[in-house]
């Protein structure tokens, strides 16, 4: 058993109580039995035992204490009283700091060694926490030394690029990933965290393309690499198709929008000509005939008008509000950069709209870039976005502080005259709209321009 533990400061009233009591005893005793023996040496255990509890100037007036009971009782020529006093002071004290420093420097050390086991701990923790974290991660992690070979490697690395072979540590990067095997050669003298995308190999020799964020760092033994690695071979593949299929939709609406055009052209053409047969001048006349009957393929050509888009595709459903939150984070900081003040007013939850996510968002930043356009000149540049959710539908307002339009009513008509390029933009964005079954239309206002995007709210089963 540790003597120490006598001093731990749960018992420090019954220790001090007891050096009280002990040092009364000893008088007393030695007050009796003074005219036969000495027991002024016994005072040392009371000091002992008090020495752990009280500050360096109480164990000092206690020592004097305990030299002048020693003295008091003791026998010997009062001639040298003061000497022995002196001495008995300089031994109980001495005695009771030396037991004072030691009790205190043990102290010291226990709470340092508290402090020291309680950061291994945390370190413990976190170390598993971060080796929990590594191992049930989706994500391929893995760690390369200055050789590009495989220091550490969680399960989904594993499953990533050997999924048949488990002693995957050890081996070189170079075989699964040559990028990453020559930035872990090429950055041994220098710092870097950047991320990349690859193409990577597994172990059977199939391709795919690897997105990897990656950074070096020092340590004893040399430079290392860590990688966070995901296949991205599939997103690619949706981004493409989603790609060609808005490629084709919109293909479509420009195609139907040039048909328009065209049927008003031939039509009116055939008007003319029609008249002028009328007339009889010119009858038997070659070259109008070829005229009349390239106006009337013409017009055979343009009244085959394309079929709608296909209305049997499921329309999928889409969360509103992340829409919004990334148009949110797309257009701040251009907005910021333009001086545009952005009032956003929408609802913190929002139901689900029948709509495609990409396609809506394309027609969101078509309706603010025309407006940011329309601000460039004008002394207050305010962009206000509105949502309204009704029984059915689901209204999102857009609304600039711009001059205005003039003429409404050829707003959504394509190749206008005074659009910027071929003036597509809005008729376009109406089309992908309504191809939702949803509708987008302008509203007037006294100041400004406001659009207003009408989307199909689909209800959830409780509703």
């Amino acid at each position: 058993m540790d003597l120490f533990n006598i001093y731990s400061q749960n018992n420090r009233r019954r220790s001090v109580a007891a050096a009280l009591a002990l040092t009364a005893a000893i008088a007393l005793i030695d007050w009796r039995i003074t005219p036969y023996i000495a027991i002024g040496f016994l005072y040392f255990f009371p000091i002992i035992l008090i020495s752990g509890f009280v500050r360096p100037p109480s164990i000092i007036v206690f020592s004097l204490i305990c030299a002048w009971l020693q003295e008091q009782f003791s026998n010997l020529p009062p001639s040298e009283r003061f000497t022995r006093l002196a001495l008995s002071l300089a031994g109980f004290a001495g005695t009771g700091l030396f037991i004072h420093g030691m009790v205190r420097n043990r102290r010291m050390t226990l709470e340092h060694l508290a402090e020291v086991e309680g950061q291994m701990q945390l370190r413990r923790d976190a170390e598993e926490q971060l080796r929990v974290l590594v191992d049930t991660s989706p994500a391929a992690i893995v760690t390369l030394d200055g050789n590009g070979n495989i220091v550490v490697a969680n399960e989904s690395a594993r499953r990533m690029f050997a999924p048949y072979k488990n002693d995957f540590a050890g081996q070189s990067v170079a075989q699964y990933l040559p990028t990453l095997y020559n930035l872990a050669l090429s950055t041994r003298s220098q710092s870097l965290q950047t991320a990349i995308q690859c193409r990577g190999y597994r172990l059977d020799g199939e391709v795919f393309l690897a997105g990897i964020w990656f950074s070096t760092y020092s340590t004893s033994t040399g430079r290392k690499l860590a990688a966070i690695m995901v296949d991205i071979s599939e997103d690619l593949r949706d981004r493409e198709d989603l790609s060609l299929d808005y490629l084709l939709k919109n293909a479509h609406i420009l195609m139907s929008a040039i048909t328009h055009e065209v049927r008003n052209v031939s039509a009116t053409m055939e008007v003319f000509c029609r008249n002028l047969q009328e007339t009889g001048t010119l009858t038997g006349n070659q070259d109008f005939e070829a005229l009349a009957s390239l106006i009337d393929g013409l017009s055979k050509l343009s009244a085959m008008e394309l079929l709608p888009l296909s209305q049997s595709r499921e329309i999928p459903s889409v969360e509103l509000g992340s829409v919004l939150d990334e148009l949110h984070i797309l257009i701040g900081s251009i907005f910021h950069d333009s001086e545009i003040e952005l009032d956003w007013r929408i609802h913190d939850e929002l139901p689900l709209v029948a709509a495609d996510r990409y396609g809506l968002l394309q027609v969101f930043l078509n309706l603010v870039k025309n407006s940011r356009r329309a601000m460039e000149d004008s002394a207050r540049k305010q962009f206000t976005v509105k949502s309204m959710v009704l029984d059915d539908v689901v209204e999102i307002r857009l609304k600039d502080s711009g001059p205005g339009i003039p003429d409404p009513q050829s707003l959504f008509r394509p190749f206008q005259r005074r659009a910027e390029s071929a003036g597509l933009g809005l008729y376009v964005s109406r089309a992908i709209v309504r191809s939702f079954g949803g509708d987008l239309v302008h509203e007037p206002t006294e100041e400004g321009c406001c659009f207003v995007l009408i989307l199909p709210r689909i209800k959830s089963v409780s509703e």
